[in-house]
């Protein structure tokens, strides 16, 4: 089996080379699946020029565009593994990223390629850096080589089994863990979920405000629409409510896909008089946090359109507990998806009773086969058949899901994971904080930012203007949705006898005086 023939070369085979596969916004052009066809074939003939070899890593730092979907496709079926990497990260977290993959060759789109030259002298392992754009600066353009090339190209023969791309997940230390994805990972999810739950069908235009880096947005917006020769709407800019609104006027998709985040921005919006026409969408879909009942119900309202709440991760590639059609429970997660089992356990393994709290525990073909380079991370998250989630849940008697916290000090914050304790080492940096601890706070939509409470050096005082210091700062050293929303300062952090810093008593305080502000202004609290 090989993945890319199964999503790309398929489409051809069963007649559908002339239909729409991607619409391509950035680039203003539209390819059909004879085009997508010569630009995989194209890309793996020029990577395998470049002496790519089965198994060897190709990182891909693109925005959402035709060429993403090229290089992603064109590396599975040469046999190499495609790593997509986030497009929001630091030099440094490109450093560590193309370190611990040991990619050979990174695909970088020009406007990101200033973030690769500032750590360039320290890969070890990267030999070749291929530009998508048109100022390369000392690199070739992937245009340039992919021109020449030829359009027939035979897939490499691999396994099922084989790896065929890896998604990093951000990891409780802040250092992110690669999942290893399989070469039938994406058609188990694009069959149980965007069949099974969306009815996704060859007439669908297919739109996600989460990108292709993004697991969640990966299936979205590449094999759930390749999967049934749909169409998929390729936006490579930042979503802004308006512009989110244009796409879907001049578009017209049928499924939309966004977090919880994207829709209170829009919510926002509406609420504001901006004009949005919703009637071409059927379905909407939310992942990547909880989505508030309040949202669900302001959604319905103001669009017509159901929203279909649920819960993927990285490790297990998509959605595995989701409200279906015409069986919406607000508030909730929804019900397992067919192919999956879910469980809830207590802390001795024992699975607890209906409308009790219990760790989630998944079982699934597309979990991945572990994380790269981190066996003791393996076997703590993948036990037997059953990954651990990390998340907290109650399930009532008819089986709905209802999330209830993490089993950990990991938040997520617009979709993407947040590690406390990354962003608390950027916020010690500064010259005039003492200590610092991070936990998550819900805004007054409900969605999770993070809080900073924050111990000042002796002489310094709390104002204002040090707290939006302190989160430019912040901005400076991490990826911007990890920078904390509010400062709180304190005299001191609540701690165990033996020094470890109590969060459990910081998240009940965060809790009890919650703050309400608007999204994107500074916050202070003290």
């Amino acid at each position: 089996m090989n993945a890319a023939q199964k999503f790309v070369d398929a489409n051809v085979d069963a007649g559908r080379g002339a239909s729409v596969a991607v619409i391509d916004i950035g680039a203003g052009r539209d390819l059909t699946y004879a085009d997508v066809l010569r630009g995989v074939n194209r890309t793996g003939h020029a990577l395998r020029r470049l002496g790519v070899r089965a198994e060897e890593r190709v990182m891909i730092l693109l925005p959402d565009c035709a060429e993403f979907v090229f290089a992603f496709f064109g590396a599975i079926k040469i046999g190499a593994v495609a790593v997509p990497v986030n497009t929001l990260l630091t030099p440094a977290d490109y450093e560590y990223l193309l370190t611990d993959s040991r990619a050979r060759v990174l695909i970088v789109h020009e406007r990101f390629l200033d973030r690769i030259h500032a750590v360039a002298a320290s890969l070890r392992h990267l030999e070749h850096i291929l530009v998508v754009g048109s100022a390369p600066g000392d690199h070739p353009l992937l245009g340039d080589l992919i021109d020449g090339e030829q359009d027939h190209l035979v897939a490499e023969d691999m396994h099922s089994d084989d790896a065929a791309f890896w998604l990093y997940s951000s990891g409780t230390t802040g250092f992110p863990k690669g999942a290893v994805h399989l070469q039938h990972d994406m058609q188990c999810c694009a069959e149980s979920f965007g069949q099974g739950i969306l009815g996704i069908r060859p007439a669908d235009r297919t739109f996600s405000v989460a990108k292709l880096f993004f697991a969640y947005g990966l299936g979205n917006a590449l094999y759930f629409p390749f999967s049934v020769g749909a169409s998929t709407v390729l936006f490579p800019d930042k979503p802004e409510p308006l512009r989110v609104f244009d796409v879907v006027r001049r578009h017209r998709p049928t499924i939309f896909y966004a977090v919880p985040t994207a829709y209170a921005a829009m919510l926002a919006a509406m609420d504001s008089g901006a004009a949005y026409d919703f009637s071409s969408v059927r379905l909407c879909s939310s992942a990547g946090e909880p989505l508030a009942a309040s949202l669900y119900e302001r959604w319905l309202a103001h669009t017509g359109v159901e929203l279909l709440d649920g819960i993927g991760s990285t490790e297990v590639l998509h959605t595995f507990i989701a409200n279906r059609p015409g069986r919406v429970r607000p508030g909730s997660s929804g019900e397992v998806v067919p192919g999956y089992e879910a469980r809830l356990v207590d802390a001795e393994g024992h699975e607890v009773a209906p409308g009790e709290i219990g760790d989630l525990l998944v079982k699934g073909e597309s979990t991945c086969s572990c994380y790269w380079n981190k066996q003791e991370q393996t076997r703590k998250t993948i036990v037997g058949d059953w990954i651990r989630t990390g998340d907290k849940y109650s399930r009532d008697a008819d089986g709905y899901f209802w999330y209830q916290g993490r089993s950990d000090d990991m938040m997520k914050a617009g979709g993407y994971w947040v590690s406390p304790a990354e962003v608390e080492s950027a916020i010690v940096t500064h010259a005039d904080v003492l200590e610092c601890a991070v936990v998550g706070c819900e805004d007054e939509a409900r969605l999770t930012k993070p809080l900073a409470f924050v111990v000042l050096k002796q002489g310094r005082a709390p104002s204002p203007d040090l707290a939006a210091a302190l989160q430019a700062h912040a901005r400076r050293h991490l990826a911007p949705y990890k920078a904390p929303r509010w400062i709180r300062f304190v005299e001191e952090l609540p701690k165990t006898a033996t020094g470890k810093i109590q969060r459990y008593k910081l998240r009940a305080s965060a809790s009890a005086s919650a703050p309400e502000s608007a999204p994107g202004s500074p916050h202070t609290l003290t």
